[in-house]
């Protein structure tokens, strides 16, 4: 499955280099769920949610409401995942709540699971220098990815992997980690960060690993009517 993302900060929809620097910005975000309606899922994230600066709350909820979507950026409470279910949203990404500086935060997951269901649950495993970041990318953990897949299991539906040491540069990503975590885990894989070429797709697939794309589609790198018919 190929998945476009739309990252929002300030209202508007943007294309970030590593979380931080902004590289372009899209078309309004209503317009841009509209040049994605041929996909069967569009992955949202409230970026400003994500770094504790606000959010980005009414168009969020606007586009869960007309479109399959998975939604992160800042989903730290049982209070705010069900929030996102109930205006429309299909699945929501966990990412920082999932971790303690002990390991994995099983007492939130656990409340989470119950608020929404392990069904509708991704966890986020967001990667940089072999090392799990946090709180936006900001913050790195002591802990890899490849040793936190098994652990987290039993609170989720799958995971978005994303490779941050490319994320926004197209440049490719790194395939090998990917394998690596496919090896890892039976539970769906969505790969993110740095994916450019239909190459890349096709090897992901190949895995078994779903494509979350941005750069790459916003630059027009990859043909959109393209990826919509592979999707």
């Amino acid at each position: 499955m190929i998945i476009p993302c739309i990252d929002l900060m300030g209202g508007k929809v943007v294309q970030l280099v590593q979380g931080r620097q902004e590289a372009l910005q899209g078309d309004e975000p209503l317009v841009m769920l509209e040049k994605f309606a041929a996909f069967s899922q569009i992955q949202v994230i409230d970026l400003d949610a994500a770094l504790g600066r606000g959010s980005n709350d009414a168009i969020v909820r606007e586009l869960a409401a007309r479109a399959t979507t998975r939604v992160g950026g800042g989903v730290r409470s049982p209070a705010r995942a069900a929030a996102l279910v109930q205006a429309g949203a299909h699945r929501v990404i966990i990412g920082t709540a999932a971790f303690s500086a002990q390991g994995v935060n099983g007492a939130l997951l656990a409340q989470m699971n119950a608020a929404v269901g392990r069904q509708r649950i991704i966890l986020a495993l967001d990667s940089k220098g072999g090392r799990i970041v946090v709180q936006g990318w900001t913050e790195a953990t002591r802990f890899s990815a490849e040793e936190m897949l098994a652990q987290l299991e039993p609170y989720c539906s799958g995971f978005l992997c994303t490779y941050v040491d490319k994320e926004g540069m197209l440049e490719g990503t790194d395939l090998d980690w990917f394998r690596r975590l496919r090896a890892a885990t039976s539970l769906e894989i969505t790969a993110a960060g740095g994916i450019t070429t239909w190459e890349e797709i096709e090897a992901l697939a190949g895995m078994g690993v779903h494509a979350a794309l941005g750069m790459a589609v916003y630059t027009g790198r990859l043909s959109l009517e393209k990826l919509a018919r592979k999707d």
